[in-house]
């Protein structure tokens, strides 16, 4: 049996943002996609349109309570792993081959405070300094964290 991916939005509002997120999330295998119900995308026709045919494939699961359903996660031996550009690791560093859920910030303000706290690790993307680019468009971020889990699920 496969460890579980899951992947948690936080607050992503953007449509078209969403509905690559779960394009991704339907192209690495994602259990299931988790997004709060109040502060994040509805699943529109923009979404379902840019997912092309992936809203279909993944579950979705709009929940009241964010940050509990991350604690009713790690309760059932779930790994939560932030992404978050400020932290010590980078996405390479960090196991991802366990039971996993990898948590995704809004546009422009990344994880709130009470989701930061709920991760287990944190991990960022490692971006060239010379760039002058400090963070990368959210569904870029999940699907690179996403199919890292899947290199490293394929090493196994």
């Amino acid at each position: 049996m496969r460890p579980a991916l899951l992947l948690i939005l936080d607050q992503v509002q953007d449509p078209h943002n969403l509905g690559a997120c779960i394009r991704s999330a339907a192209g690495a295998a994602v259990d299931a996609v988790i997004v709060p119900k109040h502060g994040a995308c509805p699943i529109t026709a923009s979404v379902t349109r840019v997912a092309a045919g992936a809203v279909g494939r993944v579950p979705v699961f709009y929940v009241a309570n964010l940050a509990r359903t991350m604690h009713d996660l790690q309760q059932r031996g779930v790994w939560i792993t932030g992404g978050d550009a400020d932290a010590a690791h980078t996405l390479y560093e960090v196991d991802l081959q366990v039971d996993t859920a990898i948590v995704i910030g809004a546009e422009g303000g990344g994880l709130r405070r009470l989701t930061r706290q709920h991760c287990d690790q944190l991990a960022r993307i490692p971006l060239a300094l010379a760039a002058n680019v400090s963070s990368l468009n959210v569904s870029v971020a999940a699907a690179l964290f996403l199919f890292e889990a899947v290199r490293q699920r394929a090493r196994r």
